[in-house]
């Protein structure tokens, strides 16, 4: 046990030296961290954002059902209400529809009114809400094919765009993660590099000694994760900081407003994964960057 505490502490003391050593070239390897991995992460929050917002819009969409002039809204309701994609239905009779609609038009004597028409002219209405924005073009063309089913209405333009909006800040995010990434690894290799060529002189006394190329270097490559640590952390905290910056914002707005900030709320789940994955994330970059240039150089020296 004594041997282990000595060995962790010569390596977190070799660690420390290094990362003292570095100088600037560590501000510039942890900064190019911190900027992947801040862009990476407001684009994987605003992913998941968009993703709740469209379910959220899709839980909002009513597809709506206008039956026939002799069928009536409760013959269909039971049928309705057993498809898997349904979650909520609202029958609106047409006594009600024509109820609703003269009082509209500021007609006060609805019964003179449906007199000097004949009848009623409107038909029931089933207001069907599905499950999510996916599932509605199915849901609808399955209502449509019901008995006593004249017409089969929804908008779903809206959440189109909003599902277009998602698949391409996916890409984007991919792309600028796969850039920024090789990047950061680039940036990582040099500083390392650069701290090692630094201490030419006690590596190659190390090993005349008898020290093995896995101890002398392992110190490098824990200061490479220690980068990617430090981004990460770095990196969360922006985002933290303009999270809470937009929700003071969006303080009393209108409800509509209200409405769309209630979608972009993370779940549990995810607040507590973002900065898992960032930290992650970023040991990661560290550790190839510092394996890169560790690798490079025990072929020289």
């Amino acid at each position: 046990m004594f041997k282990f505490l000595t060995k962790l502490d010569y390596l977190l003391k070799e660690t420390f030296l290094g990362l003292l050593r570095g100088g600037w070239m560590n501000w510039a390897a942890v900064s190019t961290v911190t900027v992947l991995l801040f862009l990476f992460g407001l684009s994987l929050q605003t992913s998941w954002q968009v993703e709740k917002l469209l379910n959220q819009f899709g839980s909002q969409l009513e597809v709506s059902v206008y039956l026939d002039t002799d069928t009536r809204a409760q013959t269909l309701e039971t049928s309705v209400a057993q498809m898997p994609d349904v979650v909520h239905i609202q029958t609106i009779t047409k006594e009600q529809a024509w109820t609703k609609l003269v009082r509209e038009l500021g007609i006060s004597d609805i019964d003179n009114a449906t007199q000097q028409l004949g009848e009623n002219p409107l038909v029931d209405e089933m207001k069907v809400k599905a499950r999510n924005p996916q599932v509605v073009p199915n849901l609808a063309t399955q209502l449509a094919k019901l008995p006593g089913v004249e017409t089969v209405q929804y908008i779903d333009e809206a959440v189109k765009r909003i599902a277009q909006l998602h698949r391409g800040l996916n890409w984007i995010t991919v792309t600028i993660t796969s850039i920024l990434t090789l990047t950061a690894i680039a940036v990582t290799t040099t500083t390392i590099r650069l701290i090692v060529l630094a201490r030419r002189r006690e590596i190659e006394i190390m090993q005349l000694v008898g020290a093995t190329s896995a101890w002398i270097y392992l110190p490098f490559i824990l200061q490479g994760i220690t980068f990617g640590l430090l981004g990460g952390a770095i990196a969360w905290s922006l985002i933290s900081v303009i999270q809470q910056f937009i929700s003071r914002m969006l303080t009393n707005q209108p409800e509509f407003i209200q409405f769309i900030t209630n979608g972009l709320q993370l779940t549990p789940g995810q607040i507590l994964f973002l900065p898992l994955m960032l930290l992650s994330f970023g040991a990661g970059v560290g550790l190839i960057g510092s394996l890169f240039a560790v690798r490079r150089l025990v072929k020289k020296i």
